[in-house]
C-alpha cells in the first residue's frame, strides 16, 4: 500500500481539482512500483518525483520563491528495514531533489549534503536539471513581497503574530509519500521547495531526518508537512512512528501528533502527516483547513483521495472524516 500527501494548509478551491489529481497520478506511480514487486523505497521515490515534475505543488517544479527571490529545494528519503537514509537541501535547479537524496542514501557514507556539495554529487551522477520558477509561485512572491512594501507587516515583526494575524500568508505545502510492501519494509520520502519568503540558507523540516521523514520497520512510516520549525521542535515524524511502535493504528498515532502539536506549540502551528503501519493501516491528520492527500492498497482499481483527512483542534475531532469515507 502507499500513502500520498501534496501539503497541508488552505488550498485555494480553484487548486482542488488539480491538487487531488496530482496525488493521483503520485499514488499510481508509486503503487505500480509495488505490483509490479518493487520496493517501498522504490514506490516512495516514484510517487515524489511525480509530485516534483507536476507544478500544482511547492516541490521540484513549482518551487516557492525565499525572501531574496532565490528557490532552495529539499528532500529526503528513509529505509525502514535498514535505517539507512539521505537528505538534500539548498537545491537551486535539480530536478527531482528527492532522487539525489536517495543517492547520497546509498551512494556516500553522510546522511545530508546541501548547497555546492549536494550540486556536485548531482553532476556526478548526471542527474536532470531544470529550471523550478513558474509564473504562479513567481505572482505569489510578488503579491507577498508588495505586502512587505506596503509596510502591511511592520507591526508584526515576529513569526507568532504574523501567523496569527495572516494564517494563510505563507505556503508551507510539501509532498510526501509512505508505504508498505509485499515484503513488509517500509519507507519514507518528503520534497518542498520551502516556505514562501524564507530567509536565505533556511531549512525546515523536510530533509531532516525523524522531523519530516522517518521510517522504521518495527513501528511504520510518517511524512509531514506544514511549518518545519514545529515539526522540528517535536521530530514529529519520529514521534508518530513512536505512537504506532507503542501499538497505536497509523490513524491513531496520527491524531496523537497533531493533538501534540497543538498543545506543545505555542503559535499558529499548521501541520499535517501521513502514515502507515506494519499492519498496513493507513493514517492522516491535521490541523489546517485542507491537506491534499490519497491512498491505494490491493484490490483498489484506484486511488482514493480528498482535500481533508481528520482535522484536529486542541483534544478532540472537529471534524468527523477519516480515510475510511474519503471518496473524491
Amino acid at each position: 500500500m502507499i500513502v500520498v500527501h501534496g501539503g497541508a494548509g488552505a488550498w485555494g478551491t480553484e487548486r482542488w481539482k488539480s491538487g487531488v489529481a496530482g496525488v493521483k497520478d503520485a499514488a499510481k506511480a508509486g503503487f505500480r512500483v509495488l505490483k509490479t514487486g518493487g520496493s517501498a523505497l522504490d514506490a516512495v521515490e516514484a510517487a515524489v518525483m511525480c509530485m516534483e515534475d507536476n507544478e500544482v505543488f511547492n516541490a521540484g517544479f513549482g518551487s516557492t520563491l525565499a525572501l531574496d527571490k532565490r528557490i532552495e529545494m529539499e528532500a529526503s528519503i528513509m529505509d525502514g528495514k535498514t535505517l539507512n537514509a539521505g537528505a538534500v537541501g539548498l537545491l537551486k535547479d535539480i530536478k527531482n531533489p528527492v532522487h539525489l537524496a536517495r543517492l547520497v542514501m546509498e551512494n556516500t557514507d553522510h546522511v545530508f549534503l546541501v548547497a555546492d556539495g549536494a550540486e556536485k554529487l548531482a553532476d556526478l551522477y548526471g542527474l536532470a536539471r531544470r529550471e523550478p520558477l513558474t509564473e504562479f509561485r513567481l505572482r505569489r512572491w510578488r503579491e507577498l513581497t508588495q505586502k512587505l512594501k506596503n509596510g502591511e507587516m511592520k507591526p508584526l515583526p515576529k513569526l507568532t503574530k504574523l501567523l496569527q494575524s495572516h494564517p494563510n500568508l505563507f505556503d508551507t505545502d510539501t509532498v510526501g509519500a509512505v508505504a508498505l510492501d509485499k515484503d513488509g519494509n517500509t519507507a519514507a520520502a518528503t520534497s518542498t521547495g520551502g516556505r514562501a519568503l524564507k530567509l536565505p540558507g533556511r531549512i525546515g523540516d523536510s530533509p531532516l531526518i525523524g522531523c519530516g521523514t522517518y521510517a522504521d520497520n518495527k513501528a511504520g512510516a510518517c511524512s509531514t508537512t506544514g511549518i518545519g520549525e514545529v515539526a522540528i521542535r517535536l521530530v514529529l515524524a519520529k514521534t508518530t512512528c513512536d505512537f504506532m511502535c507503542a501499538r497505536r493504528s497509523a490513524q491513531q498515532a496520527a491524531e496523537s501528533s497533531i493533538r501534540l502539536v497543538n498543545h506543545r506549540i505555542m503559535l499558529k502551528s499548521s501541520m499535517g502527516l501521513i502514515a502507515v503501519d506494519t499492519q498496513g493501516r493507513v493514517g492522516a491528520a491535521h490541523n489546517t483547513p485542507n491537506l491534499c492527500w490519497t491512498y491505494m492498497m490491493s484490490k483498489m482499481r484506484q486511488p482514493k483521495a480528498d482535500m481533508r483527512a481528520k482535522v484536529m483542534l486542541g483534544s478532540k475531532p472537529i471534524v468527523e472524516k477519516t480515510w475510511e469515507n474519503a471518496n473524491l
